[in-house]
C-alpha cells in the first residue's frame, strides 16, 4: 500500500486543531466554559462571583482559576493577560491582582540558537558586530531575551533578540483566540454586549507592535525626541546599525532602580524630589506630547546619581489625541466642581459601548461618587482609588475604554504607587493638580481662544452655506420616494429575544392542544374494527405527549420568573 503524503498545509491544519483543543479542554477544565460561550454562567455577569471547579479538592477562586488557565496556555495567553491586567474597565478588582502575578519567564534560549539569531538578522559573525558579547541573557522572557554586549568604540549597549518561532506561535494562538472570540459572541449576549471580538483585536495589535523591534525602536527615538531639551530625563540611544526587526541595540542604562530606596538616599538625593520629578516626567508625556510609556514599572525607571530619571523598555506605549486630552481636563474640572451630570457625559464621550446606556443611572452613580469625596480636598483623596471606583462604575454600565486610555489609568496607578514607595505620604494629586492649573494656564491663553473661536466660526460659515444644498438633497429625496431613516435599535433586542421565547412557547402550547384535541376527534368520528386496544394506546401516547408539553412549558414559565431582570 502507497504511503500518503502529508503537505505542509495539512500538517499546519492539523497542528492547529490540536492547539485548538488543547485550549478549549483547558479553559473548561478550569470551569471557564462560558467565556467561549459553552454555556452561560449563573450571575449573568462576567469575572463577577468566584466559583470553584467541582473536580478540586480545594477552593480555588474564578480569578485563580482564569490565571492557572492564563498559564496552562502559554507565552501568547500569557502576554494577553498581562494586557488584561492593565483593564479595570473590563475586570473587578480581584481578576486585575491575580493576572498582574502573570509570570513569563521561560529558560533562556540556547547559545547556538543566540548566535544563530544575531547573525541572521545582521549579516555577519557576532564577533564583527559587536567587540564583546555575553551569551548568558541579562534577562529573559517568553516573546525575547536581553544580552549585554560591547559596540567596537566601546559603547556598553543591551541587545534584545526575538526568540525563534515565536511570530507563528503567537498568530496560530491569535487566530484561535479570535474564533473563540466569534463563537462566544454568537452564543453569549455579554460577550456581544462588551464586543468581545473587538476586545481581541486590540489585545492582538498590542501584541504584534511588541513583537517588533523596530516599532518599539522607533518608539524610543520618539521619546528622545519629545525631550530633547529636557536634561533631567535620560532616554537611551538606538543603534540602528545592529537593530533589526529580531534584534535591537539599546545604550545602556545604568543607575539605581526607583524602587532602591536606600541606593537613593545613600546617594543623597531626596526621594519625595525624585517621586515628584518622576511623576511630572510622566504627566508631561501624557498631557503635552500626548505619547507615554505604558509600562513604568521599577525594574524601567532608573534614578541616576545626578538625579536624572532614565526610562528602558518602550515595547508598551500608549498615544492620546488633543480631543481626549482635553476631556481628561474636563473630568477633573467635572470632580473639583462636583458636577456629576457634566462627569456623566465627559465619561459618555470617553467610553464605548454596543448597549444603550441609562444618562440618568450613569449620573446618579457618578453623584454617589463624588458625595463620597465630597469632604475631602482633591490633594487628599488617593488617584488610585478613585479611579478604581470610576471604572467599576464603567463596568456596570458596560462602557469600556479604548486600549491607550485603559493603559492610561493603568499607568497612573503605577505611577502612584512608585511614588509612594519612595515617599509613604506621596499623593500624585499634589502634583497633579498644580502641574494641571498651570498647563491650563499656558494653554487656555487670549490669543489661543481667539484662534478657537476662528476656527469656530470657519466651520459654522461652512457648516451654514452647506445647509440649503443638504436641505435640497433631502427634499429632492422625498418627492422622489427615496428617502429612508435607518434605526439600529440594540436596545430592543432583550425585549424582541423575549417577544420570540414566549411565540414560541404559545406555539408549543397550541400545538400540543390541536394535536390532542384532533386525535380525539379522528377517533370519535373513525372506529377501524379489532382496533380498540390501539386506539386506546394512541390515544394514552398523544396526551403523555401533550402532558409532557405542557410539562415544559410550565418549566419554563417558572424558570423565567425566577430569573433576574437584566
Amino acid at each position: 500500500m502507497a504511503a500518503v503524503a502529508v503537505t505542509p498545509a495539512s500538517e499546519s491544519t492539523r497542528t492547529r486543531h490540536k492547539r485548538y483543543r488543547q485550549i478549549i479542554d483547558i479553559i473548561t477544565r478550569h470551569g471557564l466554559g462560558f467565556l467561549i460561550g459553552a454555556h452561560e454562567p449563573r450571575d449573568m455577569v462576567p469575572f463577577h462571583r468566584s466559583t470553584s471547579s467541582p473536580k478540586d479538592t480545594r477552593h480555588i477562586s474564578r480569578p485563580e482559576h482564569v490565571r492557572l488557565a492564563i498559564e496552562e496556555l502559554g507565552p501568547t495567553f500569557i502576554k494577553l493577560g498581562q494586557i488584561l491586567s492593565t483593564r479595570g474597565d473590563l475586570l473587578p478588582a480581584a481578576y486585575l491582582d491575580e493576572l498582574a502575578k502573570l509570570q513569563d519567564g521561560v529558560p533562556p534560549m540556547p547559545s547556538d540558537a543566540v548566535r544563530q539569531t544575531v547573525e541572521e538578522e545582521l549579516g555577519r559573525p557576532i564577533e564583527e558586530a559587536f567587540a564583546t558579547f555575553e551569551i548568558a541573557p541579562l534577562a529573559s522572557a517568553s516573546i525575547g531575551q536581553a544580552h549585554v554586549a560591547t559596540l567596537h568604540d566601546g559603547t556598553e549597549v543591551v541587545v534584545k533578540l526575538r526568540r525563534p518561532g515565536v511570530v507563528q506561535q503567537v498568530e496560530e494562538d491569535l487566530r484561535i483566540l479570535m474564533d473563540l472570540a466569534a463563537i462566544a459572541e454568537r452564543r453569549w449576549v455579554v460577550a456581544r454586549k462588551y464586543d468581545l471580538v473587538s476586545i481581541t483585536q486590540e489585545f492582538a495589535q498590542t501584541l504584534r507592535e511588541e513583537l517588533d523591534y523596530l516599532h518599539e525602536g522607533h518608539n524610543v527615538e520618539r521619546f528622545a525626541e519629545n525631550f530633547a531639551d529636557d536634561p533631567s530625563v535620560h532616554i537611551p540611544r538606538v543603534y540602528w546599525e545592529t537593530t533589526t526587526a529580531r534584534v535591537l541595540t539599546l545604550e545602556r542604562i545604568k543607575g539605581a532602580k526607583i524602587s532602591d530606596v536606600d541606593v537613593i538616599a545613600a546617594e543623597g538625593l531626596d526621594r519625595r524630589s525624585v517621586a515628584d520629578h518622576a511623576t511630572r516626567i510622566l504627566l508631561t508625556m501624557i498631557l503635552e506630547y500626548g505619547f507615554f510609556h505604558a509600562d513604568p514599572h521599577p525594574g524601567n525607571v532608573f534614578v541616576e546619581p545626578d538625579g536624572r530619571i532614565a526610562l528602558i523598555d518602550f515595547g508598551m506605549t500608549g498615544e492620546i489625541n488633543s480631543a481626549t486630552q482635553d476631556l481628561l481636563f474636563r473630568l477633573l474640572l467635572s470632580i473639583a466642581r462636583q458636577d456629576a451630570s457634566r462627569l456623566a457625559d465627559v465619561v459618555l464621550d470617553l467610553g464605548r459601548t454596543r448597549v444603550h446606556v441609562d444618562r440618568n443611572g450613569l449620573r446618579r452613580d457618578m453623584q454617589r461618587m463624588i458625595d463620597r469625596y465630597c469632604d475631602h480636598s482633591l490633594g487628599d483623596v488617593k488617584l488610585t482609588v478613585m479611579l478604581t471606583e470610576l471604572l467599576t462604575i464603567l463596568r456596570w454600565h458596560h462602557l469600556r475604554l479604548s486600549p491607550d486610555l485603559a493603559l492610561l489609568v493603568k499607568t497612573l496607578g503605577m505611577s502612584e504607587g512608585l511614588g509612594v514607595r519612595l515617599d509613604p505620604h506621596f499623593n500624585l494629586m499634589d502634583v497633579y493638580i498644580p502641574y494641571t492649573e498651570d498647563l491650563m494656564r499656558r494653554r487656555f491663553t487670549p490669543r489661543q481662544w481667539a484662534g478657537q473661536m476662528m476656527l469656530a466660526g470657519i466651520d459654522a460659515i461652512e457648516m451654514a452655506l452647506a445647509l440649503p444644498r443638504q436641505l435640497r438633497h433631502v427634499l429632492g429625496d422625498i418627492e422622489r420616494g427615496g428617502f429612508e431613516i435607518n434605526v439600529q435599535p440594540q436596545s430592543f433586542e432583550p425585549y424582541l429575544d423575549r417577544m420570540e421565547q414566549l411565540t414560541n412557547r404559545l406555539t408549543l402550547g397550541i400545538l400540543a392542544a390541536a394535536f390532542t384535541v384532533g386525535l380525539a376527534l379522528l377517533v370519535a368520528a373513525y372506529h377501524p374494527t379489532n382496533w380498540d386496544v390501539m386506539i386506546e394506546l394512541l390515544f394514552l401516547l398523544v396526551l403523555i405527549f401533550a402532558g409532557g408539553f405542557g410539562t415544559y412549558i410550565l418549566m419554563l414559565i417558572l424558570r423565567s420568573q425566577r430569573k433576574p431582570p437584566h
